[in-house]
């Protein structure tokens, strides 16, 4: 993919998203406490994942937005701990709706916003893209991690593919040095 703009990475977001809640929102609570591919968490912790990271983000879209600094690690554990808290049900039906929201206000952007959007995030000054780039990663991956669980066959989106590997640079450079703030 060459150099996608706000609204295709948006799009991909999107449709990582509606992906997702095509596989759980059917599921019960034995098949959301199953086993996800990542062996740490079961189907409905990586919801409950995705679900306090839509919640991070938009906080930092928030304070993005207003022009104001980003929260700091501290507001971090207080949503993971209600998270963690939830039922499987509630994992899977929190996670969709707190998704569909963060993508709702992404959406509403106008295009002037979409072009002076700048996250100064993990050191770097990122555009709406770059931004969005971080929340793609860390969705199609997870997306992935439940839907292998459900058919052994399933492959990471291609379009997130297509968008993720011009990107593996700054990921593999992150990744590498670790952070304080959640990834």
């Amino acid at each position: 993919m060459s150099s996608p703009n706000a609204s295709d990475s948006i799009q991909i977001l999107r449709a990582s998203h509606e992906r997702l809640v095509g596989l759980v929102s059917d599921l019960d609570e034995a098949a959301l406490t199953a086993p996800s591919y990542y062996t740490e968490w079961s189907i409905g912790q990586v919801l409950s994942h995705l679900g306090s990271q839509a919640e991070i983000f938009d906080l930092f879209l928030t304070a993005i937005l207003a022009g104001e600094d980003l929260p700091g690690g501290e507001v971090f554990p207080p949503i993971w701990d209600r998270w963690n808290a939830k039922s499987p049900l509630e994992w899977r039906d929190d996670f969709v709706a707190a998704d569909a929201a963060h993508l709702a206000r992404l959406e509403s952007i106008d295009a002037a916003g979409r072009e002076s959007f700048r996250a100064p995030m993990f050191g770097l000054d990122l555009d709406l893209v770059g931004f969005l780039g971080l929340r793609i990663g860390e969705h199609s991956v997870h997306a992935w991690d439940v839907a292998v669980a459900l058919d052994p066959a399933a492959t990471v989106s291609p379009d997130a593919v297509a968008f993720l590997v011009d990107r593996i640079g700054m990921t593999a450079g992150r990744a590498g040095k670790g952070s304080a703030e959640p990834s």
